[in-house]
């Protein structure tokens, strides 16, 4: 299929951005790498009647280390942090799980924030910012707009962000050095969206531990505590995670279970 009629305004800045996502009434859409709106609109599964192109905005496209919190840019692509041409702030996740996301032809392409506005719960950033409890910034006719990413995904491919806003900048703070983390995820083949996603962060020097189960019907469930950690660790608490997560059927149950066991076991391994 053929995408819908629309208008194409390619940006050049900001301010423009904004102005035509206001002046577009609910009916204008921000493109950036186009690796997930791009067969959205050859499905006619999404019919804007304006694309606004925000690819070539040089805002959207730096970065910068600000005291102890990494700022990027919406537009930085899956590639460029995998290629480790960020600041390594996070021991290694950022590129690991940029290394892991659908193909090196996809990845030149799309985009972090991109990537984060569509809110798909397979998604490998939803997943990750949410363990990590990373800012996002959205810019409106009004100014900024600072959201967690607990707040900021309200649901399946549905998050907080205002028909006149735009997705500028993720915020993520810089790991300390007793920080470790463990990522892992089931995809029937390589480059596929995830069927499972088991994330764990922990930092002893603060007594602090996350983890994030992902690719659920819903947005990510999180698991916050040393304790709650350790009790995963046992038959009872695991079974307990699984069902606080909604996870009825047995497959998936089964799947969820493997890749938390092999991200706590990866855990203990990188002491």
């Amino acid at each position: 299929m053929k995408p819908a009629p629309f208008e194409l305004h390619a940006c050049r800045s900001l301010p423009e951005a904004i102005a035509l996502l206001a002046a577009g009434d609910g009916m204008a859409k921000a493109a950036g790498g186009t690796q997930s709106l791009g067969p959205m609109l050859n499905l006619r599964l999404a019919q804007p009647a304006q694309l606004v192109d925000v690819s070539r905005v040089e805002a959207l496209r730096g970065f910068a280390l600000q005291g102890e919190t990494l700022r990027i840019g919406a537009g930085v692509t899956h590639a460029r942090i995998e290629d480790g041409q960020l600041p390594e702030i996070t021991r290694g996740l950022l590129p690991a799980v940029a290394g892991g996301i659908a193909y090196r032809a996809v990845r030149n392409r799309g985009t972090l924030g991109g990537s984060l506005a569509h809110a798909d719960p397979a998604a490998d950033w939803v997943s990750t910012m949410t363990l990590l409890d990373a800012t996002l910034v959205l810019l409106g006719p009004v100014g900024e707009r600072r959201l967690r990413a607990g707040a900021f995904f309200l649901g399946p491919f549905t998050t907080a962000l205002r028909e006149d806003e735009l997705l500028v900048a993720i915020e993520i703070r810089r790991f300390s050095p007793r920080a470790r983390w463990a990522y892992r995820k089931a995809c029937r083949k390589p480059g596929e969206f995830a069927q499972a996603i088991a994330a764990v962060w922990t930092d002893s020097t603060h007594g602090s531990a996350r983890v994030v189960l992902g690719a659920l019907g819903g947005m990510p469930h999180v698991i916050e505590g040393q304790g709650a950690l350790e009790l995963l660790r046992t038959d009872a608490g695991l079974e307990r995670a699984l069902d606080d997560a909604g996870l009825v059927e047995a497959y998936e149950r089964q799947l969820h279970a493997t890749m938390l066991r092999r991200a706590l076991a990866d855990l203990d391994a990188s002491e």
